[in-house]
Parts: C-alpha cells; sequence; structure tokens
C-alpha cells in the first residue's frame, strides 16, 4: 500500500473528490482527517470507511476554509489524533458563475476568494509550518481548475482564484523545498460531482463532450492521481500543475468534418 503509514488532511471531505480521496488514502493506508464545514457530512464519511473495514482509519473535524484558525486546528487535530501530518489535500471549493458586469462583488466575488483561494492559502500555510516544526517532509496537493489556465464562460471569480492556486503552488514548491516538502496543483476538468450532477441531462451532455473520453470524469479517477502524488513514488514532481482533465485542455469543440 503507497500510503502505508502517512497521514492526511483533506479538505471538503465529505463529498464529491474529496470524499473520493479519503476511501482511496484508507484503502492505501493511509490515516484521514476529513476537514469539511459540513460536520455531520463528514462524519458520514468516517461511518463509510469504519463499515469498509479501516477502523480507526478516519476522523471528522468541522472546518472554514476561509477561517486560517480552522484549517490550523484540522492541522492539529491530525497531528493529536494520528501522531504527526505528512499530506495536506487542499480540495474544498465552490462554484458559481455571473457575468461580470451583474456581479455584486459581496457575493459573486468575494465568497469564491474566501474558499477557493484563501481556503488553498491557508492550507499551505498551516500543513508547512507543520511540517516545519515536525522536521519531517511533507506534501502539499491543491485543487486548481482547467479555468485556472483559461477564460471560461461566467467564470471571472472562479478562474482567478483558481489561477492564484497554481501561482501558491510553484512559490510554495520554491519557497519550501529546503523543508522536504513538495507542492503540487491539480486541475481536474469536467468531474461528476453533486456540483455538476445537479445541472440537466442536457448540459451534463454538453461538459462530457468537451472531454476526449466524451464523458465526464469519476471522482475515483481524481482521487486515484491524488493518490499517487501524495505517495513517495511521485518525489520528483514538484511544483507541477497535474491535468487531470481527460484532454478538455488540448481542443476546443469537436467537429463534423467533411468528406476528404
Amino acid at each position: 500500500m503507497r500510503l502505508e503509514g502517512k497521514v492526511a488532511v483533506i479538505t471538503g471531505g465529505a463529498s464529491g473528490i474529496g470524499r473520493a480521496t479519503v476511501m482511496k488514502f484508507v484503502q492505501e493506508g493511509a490515516k484521514v482527517v476529513i476537514a469539511d464545514l459540513a460536520l455531520a457530512q463528514a462524519e458520514a464519511v468516517v461511518a463509510e470507511v469504519e463499515a469498509a473495514g479501516f477502523a480507526g482509519a478516519a476522523a471528522a473535524a468541522q472546518t472554514d476554509v476561509s477561517v486560517y484558525a480552522d484549517v490550523e486546528a484540522a492541522v492539529a487535530r491530525a497531528v493529536d489524533e494520528f501522531g504527526k501530518l505528512d499530506v495536506i489535500f487542499n480540495n474544498a471549493g465552490i462554484a458559481g458563475g455571473k457575468a461580470l458586469l451583474d456581479h455584486d462583488p459581496e457575493v459573486d466575488y468575494q465568497p469564491m476568494i474566501r474558499v477557493d483561494q484563501d481556503g488553498v492559502y491557508h492550507g499551505i500555510l498551516a500543513a508547512g509550518r507543520q511540517f516545519r516544526a515536525q522536521g519531517t517532509p511533507g506534501v502539499i496537493i491543491s485543487t486548481s481548475s482547467i479555468y485556472g489556465e483559461q477564460a471560461a464562460e461566467l467564470s471571472f471569480s472562479y478562474s482567478a482564484a483558481k489561477a492564484a492556486v497554481i501561482s501558491f503552488t510553484r512559490s510554495a514548491a520554491y519557497e519550501l523545498a529546503a523543508y522536504g516538502i513538495r507542492a503540487v496543483a491539480i486541475t481536474p476538468g469536467r468531474v461528476g460531482t453533486p456540483i455538476i450532477n445537479q445541472f440537466s441531462d442536457e448540459l451534463k451532455a454538453t461538459f462530457a463532450a468537451e472531454q476526449l473520453r466524451n464523458k465526464m470524469t469519476e471522482p475515483h479517477e481524481i482521487a486515484d492521481v491524488v493518490a499517487f502524488l501524495a505517495s513517495d513514488e511521485a518525489n520528483v514532481i514538484n511544483g507541477t500543475v497535474v491535468h487531470v482533465d481527460d484532454g478538455y485542455s488540448v481542443f476546443k469543440q469537436r467537429l463534423d468534418l467533411p468528406v476528404f
């Protein structure tokens, strides 16, 4: 098991990619703190972990990632519960969109920045300080997005926050390498999470067509990549943006070609 003996904090671990990653990590031998604003959902995932035969492998911590003290407390919970910290997966996020000129900054900009951008900053800072205090290497993995590297519809605030995650990752890798800390960002494309699954079948079909397999990615497929990045097998991957977008970023749209 590639994560045997490792301890992780996974923010947004109660649903979607986060929940799938919790399950993957415990299957690979890790102990996990599920840091999520929705405490009841996080506790339900702990129960799932227990029912799957991994007793004592997970704990829930109610965490608002937009508040640094909450993220710091989640890190402390991992140390108190499991003795140390090896990995943080800064995955918690919110989505939404509106045309820029229709924005109410307090509704359409600030919340996105506080969660999707500041939440990652808080995770990098809290985990980095813990790794330094322990005197041990560590891994910081953060969820950006395909939107962090390109303009897209109704995504001014979301794209800005996700672009910041990429910049944070590169800067953290540079600054923290002296402590043996790696920092990596992932950029998912269209993933079948609760955020996307709430949309119409027509819209989901459009999303699927934007990827090369012509289907949406499953959360567990992202979790598989995150588990690899967290493992010692990925020691040479640092300061890198890992595209987990099933080719979304390599083409614009499918065309009905004429007969040549």
